[in-house]
């Protein structure tokens, strides 16, 4: 894997990139009505859609949680989802230094609005001054928008073989364990880079292939 990500990173093709924690690391966040109720995990995958995608870097889940809530309620009835991005040490790869930020990833998963092709305008405009703010608090790391998913495709391994499916497609029940974005030159590009992605995780896994939107909200 080491290698593998290395070849897009050295190549300047990776984009951005993180693995989150296990479900137990992570927290949902439903809003209905003006109401938000958040379960910590651990809990089974449900609604894995993702429309986009905020790296925060904070000093407590709840600073993050306190985010994750201002953001919800811009957006009315939604679900959001905040995990622990994986860090270096969490893997073995250094040890961890003392007091270290908390990286989390807050995903916004897409409803009937972001599939349809966005927010309104009123809430396009909230939500970018909470980012403005956020990003002089110190807190936003980077954000990603995808398109809807009409544009992208399924790719489902099993032992190996692949089957792929057209969006747009329904939310996934199985939990999202990170994200890599890359500048690939077409869907051949994509579905050959998933496959060696595939192979060194046991040739059987999920992959939704999504484009990331190049407009400013």
């Amino acid at each position: 894997m080491g290698a593998f990500v290395g070849e897009f990173a050295q190549s300047g093709r990776l984009i951005d990139g993180a693995g989150l924690g296990g479900s137990k690391t992570r927290t949902r966040l439903v809003f209905r009505e003006g109401n938000v109720t958040t379960k910590r995990g651990p809990y089974r995958g449900a609604h894995e859609l993702p429309a986009a995608t905020l790296q925060l870097k904070v000093g407590t889940l709840e600073q993050a949680l306190g985010w994750a809530e201002r953001y919800g309620k811009i957006l009315g009835d939604c679900e959001l989802e905040v995990g622990k991005v994986n860090e270096p040490w969490d893997i073995g790869v250094m040890p961890m230094p003392e007091n270290p930020p908390l990286q989390v990833l807050l995903i916004e998963k897409a409803d009937r609005s972001t599939e349809a092709g966005g927010r309104s305008a009123q809430q396009k405009a909230a939500l970018s001054r909470l980012r403005t703010e956020m990003t002089k608090a110190g807190v936003l790391v980077r954000t990603h928008r995808l398109e809807p998913s009409a544009q992208g495709k399924r790719l489902l391994f099993t032992k190996g073989e692949l089957s792929v499916l057209d969006g747009p497609f329904a939310e996934s029940k199985e939990l999202i364990g990170g994200f890599a974005v890359l500048d690939l030159s077409g869907m051949d590009e994509v579905i050959d880079v998933s496959r060696r992605y595939a192979d060194i995780l046991g040739g059987t896994l999920e992959i939704d292939v999504r484009l990331v939107s190049q407009d400013e909200e």
